[in-house]
């Protein structure tokens, strides 16, 4: 069983920054991807950017440029810096952890950004 816990959402003016932490317990394995996905009440989750053990990366056409997604192996910790935040980047925000075929979801951040 893997556990994973966000934190760093808040509300933000629109430009600003926020940076969103999951830190990962439980059975991990040595070889896993992390990553984030938002979601907006109506809509269906999206991906935002994920991570891989060697440190790979893969990020939306809406977020590139703007996020840059990072962990830390030795704290099973995934992060999101969040620069230049617009209006539309307002959602709950989802960290996961994928190995093989199995996948485990935090429970979710809110991260508001006003205009």
């Amino acid at each position: 069983q893997v556990h994973l816990v966000e934190s760093g959402g808040g509300l933000v003016q629109a430009g600003g920054s926020l940076r969103l932490s999951c830190a990962a317990s439980g059975s991990i394995h040595s070889i896993y991807t992390m990553g984030w996905f938002r979601q907006v009440p109506g809509n269906q989750r999206e991906f935002v950017a994920s991570i891989a053990t060697v440190g790979n990366t893969v990020y939306a056409d809406s977020v590139k440029g703007r996020f840059t997604v990072s962990r830390d192996n030795s704290k099973d910790t995934v992060y999101l810096q969040m620069n230049s935040l617009k209006p539309e980047d307002t959602a709950v925000y989802y960290c996961y952890m994928r190995f093989l075929l199995t996948t485990n979801w935090g429970q979710g951040t809110q991260v508001t950004v006003s205009s």
